[in-house]
């Protein structure tokens, strides 16, 4: 093949040398036949030598060989009176020059254009329009749409309906129907010429009472416009989709991209070089293979060989890998999944705590933000840990990844060290009970000797101490396990913990004279949480702000909505605390020590650290708002579902 194509090179230079040097026998004052054989001979040798060795490589021999002949042209005529024709030699030099590097040149552009061309070609899916409509299809999972248009534009910036989505069968009868169709056409447009999203005015509808909006998205790839999405929105448009909508007309104009390649690539490209059109089409070759390339950078073959089930979607909705392992944790077949979207696969794992997988796409397509969920599944014994993420490349939303982690061996292993852990706490804390309790009734005794008496205050000190040693012992351990004693997160309405903390805690506010009151808020959402975990954070905090508020003040527990969490926060009017010390207060053991007064021996300093630990396993926050002389604000928030 190599000698085959050397073969075919050195005939085409020898062909370009001939005709050069007849094209100088023809333009140039020359008629004898062994001067037009000088012209044809130098012609071939300048061809040749160019394509053997090419142009930077023989400059220096053409260089001399033309000096040689202008010297040698020069001498001849000045002292022998013979021409040797230097003009005609160097003009047939020239042109063979210029056709042998122009010949080179469209060799080579043809050898990329056929490697450019067949790269892109087989890339390029004549399905653009099935996964256009796939694309539509997922808007319309997370979106209210009424309606969804998918134009293609072309050189005039006309546009083209490749694919469309409906909703309700619109009323033929309505008056405001054509003047839609246009405001839309007229957002496409500006849309294209602006090359960012453009929203019209909302429109009321009278049968629903809500406001409709359009919208137009351009379909941006590579800085050019490759199309306009249209849609028409059952409700007023949300600024937060503005990053969903962008991401999946992304996706959109690299499909418009491949299928207006794979029609316009079957074209003969042999004169390309020459041609502007040829040019473009191998410009638009290159934004194909930089789309695939785009797309193909979320695939990864290693990750069938992991243990953990890993899934990756585009942002169209189809599934570009789903590994063996997370086919297994399905329970599906790999003919199964093949006929599936990203939403089929979420769907095989939906569970009281992920009943809706469509709004925690939503929110990762929207805030970038990863959503991660412990799923349990009971009939199965089985506990497993999804992840869904957003990929990128550059800055710019490019898939979606699922990753699921089996946590039943993890989870079977925290139970049984619970249990040890338990039993371990109650063997020892059942005779510190009994040597407790009789130190108690000796120490009561008249009769025993002052002396021994004094030996059993000690022992009922020590015996105390002892327990309190073990309980913070405990607590420690509480905080570093992972599973924070069995953890099962279910629907939990927060108002209602903090009703039934405040009625179990009113006794003992009552006790020290503070008055402790409840401040609800109306339509509190449920979050996922253990009830157990989140009660105790709750008492920690009331029990602290009891603890440490003087007499005849007011504890208030509220509850609130904000935004995608749920809110409670816990206000007194105590002593405060300094502001060198607020970030510690979360910190295990640390115990805050106001002027003129020692510390807290009763105080372990891990109440709040347990409620940091607890909240933040939940996926909330913790935050401090406190002014020294005149109260704290504690307050944790938990994301809602």
């Amino acid at each position: 093949m190599i000698r085959l194509k050397t073969l075919t090179s050195d005939l085409s230079a020898t062909g370009i040398g001939i005709i050069a040097g007849l094209i100088g026998y023809a333009i140039l004052p020359v008629d004898d036949p062994l001067a037009a054989a000088a012209l044809v001979a130098y012609g071939l040798a300048v061809s040749l030598t160019i394509n053997r060795f090419g142009l930077r490589c023989s400059w220096r021999w053409l260089l001399v060989s033309a000096v040689v002949i202008s010297s040698a042209g020069f001498v001849s005529f000045q002292f022998f009176s013979v021409d040797l024709l230097p003009i005609p030699l160097l003009f047939t030099g020239s042109v063979s020059l210029l056709l042998i590097q122009i010949y080179r040149l469209w060799s080579l552009d043809r050898q990329l254009t056929r490697r450019l061309f067949s790269s892109s070609t087989s890339k390029a899916e004549s399905s653009a329009n099935a996964r256009l409509a796939s694309g539509l299809k997922l808007l319309n999972t997370v979106l209210p749409l009424s309606e969804a248009v998918v134009f293609r534009c072309d050189d005039s910036n006309s546009l083209e309906a490749v694919a469309r989505l409906k909703g309700p069968a619109p009323n033929s009868q309505d008056p405001r129907r054509n003047s839609v169709w246009r405001e839309g056409i007229n957002l496409c447009q500006q849309a294209v010429a602006g090359g960012k999203l453009a929203t019209g005015n909302p429109v009321s509808q009278t049968a629903t009472g809500q406001n409709s909006s359009t919208v137009a998205v351009p379909l941006l790839h590579e800085g050019e416009t490759a199309g306009v999405l249209l849609i028409r929105l059952a409700s007023e448009f949300s600024v937060e989709d503005t990053p969903l909508l962008e991401a999946v007309s992304s996706q959109f104009a690299r499909n418009l991209e491949r299928e207006s390649f794979s029609k316009s690539a079957a074209r003969t490209q042999s004169l390309s070089f020459f041609s502007q059109a040829g040019s473009r089409r191998k410009l638009d070759a290159l934004n194909v293979l930089k789309a695939v390339t785009v797309e193909q950078r979320c695939e990864a073959s290693t990750l069938t060989h992991i243990d953990d089930g890993v899934a990756i979607a585009y942002l169209d909705g189809t599934l570009a890998l789903v590994n063996p392992s997370l086919l297994s944790f399905a329970g599906l077949t790999a003919e199964q999944v093949a006929k599936m979207d990203l939403f089929d696969l979420l769907h095989r794992f939906r569970t009281d705590i992920f009943d809706e997988p469509e709004i925690a796409v939503r929110r990762v397509l929207q805030t970038g933000v990863e959503y991660e969920g412990e799923l349990n599944f009971e009939p199965k014994n089985q506990i497993l840990n999804l992840r869904i993420s957003l990929l990128r490349n550059d800055e710019t939303p490019i898939g979606i990844a699922i990753h699921v982690k089996d946590l039943t061996s993890t989870k079977e292993y925290e139970k049984l060290k619970s249990d040890m852990i338990s039993l371990m706490s109650h063997e020892l804390r059942t005779p510190l009970t009994s040597i407790n309790g009789f130190a108690e009734l000796l120490s009561a005794d008249q009769t025993i000797p002052a002396q021994a008496r004094e030996f059993v205050s000690i022992i009922a000190n020590e015996s105390q101490r002892m327990s309190r040693m073990i309980n913070t012992f405990l607590s420690v351990t509480q905080l570093q396990r992972k599973d924070k004693q069995e953890v099962l997160k279910i629907p939990l309405r927060l108002d209602e913990v903090v009703r039934e903390t405040i009625a179990s805690l009113q006794p003992v506010a009552k006790k020290k004279r503070i008055r402790l009151l409840e401040q609800p808020a109306h339509r509190i959402p449920p979050v996922a949480a253990d009830k157990s975990l989140i009660t105790q954070a709750v008492k920690n905090l009331v029990n602290n702000a009891i603890k440490y508020s003087p007499e005849r003040t007011t504890v208030t527990v509220s509850t609130a909505l904000e935004a995608e969490t749920v809110r409670v926060c816990v206000e007194d009017r105590g002593f405060g605390i300094p502001a060198e010390a607020k970030e510690r207060v979360w910190d295990k053991f640390y115990r805050v020590v106001r002027e003129g007064q020692e510390k807290d021996e009763e105080s372990t300093g891990l109440g709040l650290s347990f409620v940091r630990e607890v909240v933040e396993q939940h996926g909330g926050r913790v935050e401090l708002d406190s002014e020294e002389g005149r109260g704290s604000k504690f307050s944790f928030t938990l994301p809602r579902l």
